[in-house]
């Protein structure tokens, strides 16, 4: 499978396409995602089949999927634009009101970079798309806790979750500490920054120092490292 090429040159907005059957889910969307700054949306798909066709076409730098989908459900035109069957693979966050794992499994596998429930808010659906554009990925907090849980316990089988990061080669500060323990709880920047009383800033600078030090690629890997070592105690 070749990894998909950079998104977009600096300083050019991301292009997204949005696909949804809801006519009012996409137009809010598309309300948000336009009023960034760096961020345009260059396609709307009411279906599958659509949004397959509009995307082989149009080339948008993130794809916006909704699952349950007329003609073409969205694992499936996931797998399509995606999968480990495509030359040239796109970038798509699946965006569904449905919590289910066999739906977050199946995106993963089909190739999909984000997962989020559409009622995580705006601000993380933005986040998602800069993450996706810039070829990393964002799972809702609540999703990725319950699949790194799955890291701690023998008796079920492993979910698609990111391989352990590489030794850690310098030691954590127990701040950095204290903010991968959030992150594995499934705590979005702001709330980490509220909850350490410190300043966004200090958390993303903090999430960068943790990143470089684990050579995780992401906020998921950084959550794995701390299920898998102990940091975070699974509940009951």
């Amino acid at each position: 499978m070749t990894s998909p090429t950079p998104a977009t040159s600096p300083g050019a907005p991301i292009r997204v396409l949005i696909a949804d059957d809801q006519d009012m889910v996409r137009t809010g969307f598309r309300f948000f995602l336009d009023a960034q700054p760096d961020i345009t949306v260059v396609a709307e798909a009411a279906d599958g089949e659509e949004a397959v066709a509009l995307a082989r076409r149009v080339r948008p730098d993130v794809c916006l999927l909704d699952i349950r989908m007329p003609k073409l459900d969205g694992l499936e035109a996931t797998r399509l634009l995606a999968g480990p069957e495509v030359a040239d693979p796109m970038r798509v966050v699946v965006v569904t009101t449905f919590d289910l794992d066999e739906y977050v499994y199946g995106a993963l596998r089909g190739g999909a970079c984000g997962f989020l429930l559409k009622d995580s808010g705006p601000t993380l659906l933005a986040e998602a798309v800069r993450a996706a554009a810039a070829g990393d990925s964002l799972v809702s907090p609540s999703v990725t806790v319950r699949l790194l849980k799955h890291l701690t316990e023998t008796d079920t089988p492993s979910p698609p979750v990111p391989a352990r990061p590489s030794p850690v080669t310098e030691p954590l500060t127990d701040r950095e500490l204290d903010v991968v323990r959030l992150v594995a709880q499934g705590r979005t920047n702001a709330e980490i920054a509220a909850e350490l009383y410190v300043s966004l800033s200090t958390v993303k600078t903090h999430l960068s120092s943790v990143q470089l030090k684990l050579a995780a690629r992401n906020r998921v890997e950084i959550a794995a490292w701390a299920w898998q070592n102990g940091q975070v105690r699974p509940g009951p």
